[in-house]
């Protein structure tokens, strides 16, 4: 991305932290990882408070999978590969235009109540805002994948979108229903009589007038002969 930007043209990043390590952290990370289990270090890490204390089923599928489908000795090197992460040193501006930045557009996408959330802010504010989404879901925790599927969905669809890709998909209803408002207050408009201005009387033939008035004269007559009629029944 930011070494071989022309490769990339649309990038979309979950929870993204360009920040490294620092040493408070660390220090942190390696006394919670003395009294923690390794699943409980990598659900601390993936969802937020709210998450760990009320949605139980999430949080014990979750522990049963990596304690149980993950090789834990590839877990414990990924963590602490991880936690040894330098920053991306992201610039927005910089001298001579030669900022450390990515160029491509770019979606992120945190949830409400993800632990993330601050990194991901902070990310947003390096970036360029010109091509920067900043997408926060709301009541979603760390994982809007699995929390928020549809709307994450509905999200890579506009991202892919406004970059000028699949212009036929489908809509919303949100959008279908604003549509289709729009289409009949159209034909509530097309359906009221329009007034007749002198350019629309300038484009007709004589004969065309003519025959109008003719019509509208004989309207008239109908009209009032049939009033007449109904007088004369009511005598």
């Amino acid at each position: 991305m930011l070494n071989y930007p022309d490769q990339v043209e649309g990038l979309v990043l979950i929870n993204i932290n360009a920040r490294g390590e620092s040493m408070i952290g660390s220090i942190a990370h390696k006394m919670s990882g003395w009294i923690q289990a390794l699943p409980d270090h990598v659900i601390n890490h993936m969802f937020g408070n709210d998450e760990i204390h009320n949605n139980h089923d999430l949080i014990a599928t979750y522990r049963d999978h990596i304690s149980n489908d993950v090789n834990q000795s590839n877990l414990a090197q990924f963590i602490k590969s991880y936690q040894n992460r330098r920053g991306l040193e992201l610039e927005r501006t910089g001298h001579g235009g030669n900022a450390r930045n990515l160029t491509c557009q770019t979606l992120l996408v945190v949830g409400d109540n993800s632990p993330a959330v601050g990194s991901v802010v902070e990310c947003n504010a390096k970036l360029d805002p010109t091509k920067t989404t900043l997408l926060k879901m709301a009541d979603c925790g760390g994982l809007p994948q699995v929390s928020q599927p549809g709307k994450l969905t509905e999200a890579f669809k506009y991202f892919i979108q406004g970059m000028g890709y699949i212009p036929s998909a489908s809509m919303t209803r949100l959008v279908h229903a604003r549509t289709a408002s729009g289409s009949s207050i159209a034909s509530c408009d097309s359906n009221k009589p329009q007034p007749q201005t002198t350019d629309s009387l300038r484009g007709r033939t004589p004969t065309d007038v003519s025959m109008e008035s003719v019509s509208n004269k004989n309207a008239v007559q109908t009209v009032a002969s049939s009033r007449s009629s109904k007088a004369e029944l009511a005598c």
